[in-house]
């Protein structure tokens, strides 16, 4: 039944095929008319039958031998190819296109379907050398530019060829007007990248600087800089990288944290360091700078001042390594634990009310209270408690 129903709709299609034979027929001539169509129709429904009795190989033949007789079914013929496609079953899909492509009676306009069809089964099947040649050859048509040049954007990334993948990028923002500076910054990065690895410092460089060229605000660019900056000891530029890294997105703060403090002490900059952290904590509610801070504050002023400013900042900001901080910092100065545990049983009933109860397994949406019918993906029965969660 299910294999049934997965072919309905094409064979839906087949009585308006054999109609458009009739009318070639009536066109043509009424007897002609009349066996044309019932030639059409006895090998449609030897093909049906094929399919049915799921023989899709000599249901293949059938058709590709109805295409041959009208030219009218190739629409049909690229749709039962991608359906083929979607059931996974890419070599039938790949034999039924490349029959297509190789008849000689398509249309300039019909050659092309034919061949963005036969590109998506080889992109399907991993056969990424001939998709490549397909979409090559489609991307020269103006037509077809984009979707050709989207499919070869995708082969360069799977196969890591980052130049021919940013020349591909460029040319479809040419085409289409579509921005792509994000996307051809990441391919500059990971350019950087490999050449960071091979000890090529002027080529990163070189990338570095067209990752900003394409995206201004790009931070994977400015943590690159920063990492081969202080790989090559140029400390003050690695602080200046990785800073302009942390305001165009202070989300990634703790990525680079570590990296940065490094470079500070190395230069000998604390008092930039916590200037600088002073101010990540106006724009970003996480905890990363709070903690850098207090351990400079530690070093410099002494833990009581550190245990201070933490227990302030951790009342608005909740975290489970910031109470870890906090209780190592109360033991550290042999404090009295009272006011201490008053500051860690608020902090922790806060972060008892930001985080869900219960998870869905199947998408991961969390919620405070309980759904039979997940919010998210609707699938039912999926929103349990967490492992961690109690009714008392």
């Amino acid at each position: 039944m299910e294999f049934v129903s997965e072919w309905f709709w094409f064979f839906l299609c087949l009585p308006l095929a054999a109609l458009s034979g009739w009318v070639i027929g009536r066109r043509g001539g009424q007897r002609h008319g009349d066996n044309q169509v019932s030639r059409l129709s006895s090998t449609y429904f030897r093909g049906l039958n094929y399919l049915l009795n799921e023989q899709p190989d000599k249901a293949i033949e059938l058709f590709l031998h109805i295409a041959e007789l009208d030219k009218e079914t190739f629409e049909t013929q690229v749709a039962l190819g991608h359906l083929f496609r979607r059931r996974g079953e890419v070599d039938r899909a790949i034999r039924l296109h490349q029959g297509l492509v190789n008849r000689s009676d398509l249309s300039d306009a019909q050659r092309v379907q034919a061949l963005l069809a036969l590109g998506e089964d080889y992109m399907k099947s991993g056969l990424l050398d001939r998709a490549e040649t397909v979409f090559t050859e489609l991307a020269q048509i103006d037509q077809r530019a984009p979707q050709a040049l989207k499919h070869l954007i995708g082969i360069y990334q799977a196969e890591r060829d980052w130049e021919k993948a940013i020349d591909n990028a460029s040319r479809f923002e040419e085409v289409t007007g579509e921005p792509m500076g994000k996307l051809i910054g990441q391919f500059e990065c990971e350019l950087a990248e490999r050449y960071r690895g091979a000890d090529r410092v002027d080529d990163a460089r070189a990338a570095i600087a067209r990752a900003y060229q394409a995206d201004a605000m790009s931070v994977r660019a400015g943590i690159i800089e920063g990492r081969l900056e202080s790989d090559v000891g140029h400390h003050e530029a690695a602080v200046r990288a990785f800073e302009r890294a942390a305001r165009n997105d202070p989300d990634y703060l703790p990525e680079l944290l570590p990296a940065l403090m490094q470079n500070y002490r190395k230069v000998g900059d604390l008092a930039g360091a916590r200037a600088f952290l002073s101010e990540m904590t106006e724009h970003y509610r996480g905890i990363a700078p709070v903690l850098a801070l207090t351990q400079l504050m530690e070093e410099q002023e002494g833990v009581a001042p550190a245990r201070a400013y933490l227990g302030r900042q951790l009342k608005d900001r909740p975290s489970v390594r910031g109470e870890s901080a906090l209780i190592d910092l109360t033991l550290a100065d042999g404090a009295d634990a009272t006011a201490t545990l008053h500051d860690l049983k608020h902090i922790t009933d806060q972060l008892l009310v930001r985080n869900p109860a219960y998870r869905c397994t199947r998408c991961g949406f969390g919620a405070r209270t309980h759904h039979w019918q997940c919010p998210s993906c609707k699938e039912w029965g999926t929103v349990k408690p967490l492992l961690n969660y109690a009714v008392l």
